[in-house]
């Protein structure tokens, strides 16, 4: 049986038809298989999915364009069967033969031994049709859901948008933070030094077998999510919160950089990793499982980081299933979440003391808005506008009002970035 096909199947309706995160339904599949996956064979099932995900409405659309009528809805699961096919066909370049077998045993293995025509005649019209199909497609507005492209063309114009859909459709790279001589380091691993001093490796990396792992000499941090703890400034010997701070990238920069570092999460799993990081980079911080709207220092705070929880649409491009599980009310429920951990936040604050609110949203709703609110109602706070050269000189990434806002599409020539919002705001 092929199992790597198999497990692809079985995670893709576990995401789409019951909005599970893409590991977290590899695992799921893994379980329900009860089999020993290799590892190559999940690391297969993982590209395809991803590329699914990523590709999915010229997937759709090429389906639909080779089918003599609509398939019924209870053939959803050979729908399925049909999109894993077409992504190996039109984007992983596996071979025709290859394609057409496997579908046809899974569809037979699989309870779809009714569609085992159709899923053959569709595949081997793509495979003779399809290239010219795609060619003739606009990729960033068909993989994007409506919602969201409303979203990114209100909030940045229809360019941009457009920019920003385009960058998700790229593999992204693995980037590193790392403790010191960025440029060594890059020599070691065969990258390079971006703006802002993270190091990005092609592609995606077995990190374990890489040099500096084992010594703690650097983490996995996409360098857009490096930049809110930079914000703070010199933080040596300042007590500086975390806030909702698994998996803990930012916990280990605030340390590294001489921060007595106090991080909070609600999540005692999370935590535990958070744990073993620190543990591997030989860096120390107080961890507390707390709810963070509820937890409250001893003495108030010289600093705290906000990362506050949002719909992560920033991170599309690592994490494509996030444009297939996400809603609009998501990013309300968020929006109402952050504004109270905002609030909490400052009252956990000396006087003079900063706070860095940032989350992964693309969503004006998440973060401008919650910003403006937030000076508008507490006169105790005036915003520290942000420099180009707190950021590493990425100057497309300041906003007029003097924000933190990057976008996929920046660094584009040299891969991209996450999309990333962050205020830095001063308790007067």
């Amino acid at each position: 049986m092929d199992f790597d096909r198999r497990l692809a199947l079985t995670a893709l309706a576990r995401i789409l038809g019951k909005q599970r995160h893409l590991e977290d339904a590899l695992t799921e599949a893994e379980t329900a298989l009860g089999a020993d996956i290799e590892p190559r064979d999940r690391a297969f099932a993982h590209n395809l999915v991803a590329t699914t995900l990523r590709r999915l409405g010229q997937i759709d659309a090429l389906i639909d364009a080779l089918l003599d009528r609509p398939m019924p809805p209870k053939a959803l699961g050979a729908r399925h069967i049909l999109r894993l096919g077409c992504a190996q066909l039109m984007f992983l370049d596996t071979p025709a033969h290859a394609v057409v077998d496997t579908a046809v045993n899974l569809a037979a293995n699989t309870g779809q031994g009714p569609y085992k025509k159709l899923i053959n005649a569709v595949l081997r019209r793509a495979a003779t049709e399809g290239k010219a199909v795609i060619a003739g497609q606009d990729a960033p507005r068909l993989n994007t859901p409506d919602w969201l492209w409303q979203s990114w063309s209100q909030a940045y114009g229809n360019e941009i948008a457009a920019s920003i859909a385009e960058a998700h459709l790229q593999t992204p790279n693995t980037d590193l933070t790392v403790k010191s001589d960025a440029r060594l380091w890059a020599e070691k691993l065969g990258g390079s030094v971006l703006p802002g001093g993270s190091v990005r490796l092609a592609g995606s990396v077995r990190l374990a077998g890489l040099a500096g792992f084992s010594e703690g000499a650097w983490w996995v941090q996409d360098a857009a999510a490096s930049l809110p703890a930079r914000l703070f400034g010199d933080v040596a010997g300042l007590r500086i919160a975390d806030l909702c701070a698994a998996p803990g990238g930012k916990t280990a920069q605030l340390a590294h950089a001489g921060a007595h570092v106090t991080a909070i999460d609600r999540s005692e799993k999370r935590l535990g990793r958070l744990a073993e990081n620190l543990g591997r980079l030989g860096l120390a911080a107080d961890l507390v499982c707390a709810d963070a709207s509820d937890w409250r220092p001893d003495t108030p705070l010289d600093g705290v980081l906000l990362d506050a929880p949002c719909s992560a649409t920033g991170t599309i491009r690592r994490h494509p299933d996030i444009q297939r599980t996400r809603a609009p009310r998501e990013v309300t429920r968020a929006a109402a979440v952050q504004a109270k951990l905002a609030a909490h936040a400052v009252d956990l604050l000396r006087p003079g003391g900063v706070l860095v609110f940032a989350t992964c949203s693309l969503d004006s709703q998440e973060g401008p808005v919650v910003t403006a609110n937030l000076l508008a109602s507490d006169e105790r706070l005036r915003r520290a506008p942000i420099s180009a050269a707190d950021i590493g000189g990425l100057a497309e990434a300041i906003t007029e009002d003097g924000d933190l806002r990057s976008l996929p599409c920046h660094l584009g020539e040299l891969g991209g970035m996450d999309g990333f919002y962050a205020a830095r705001i001063i308790r007067k």
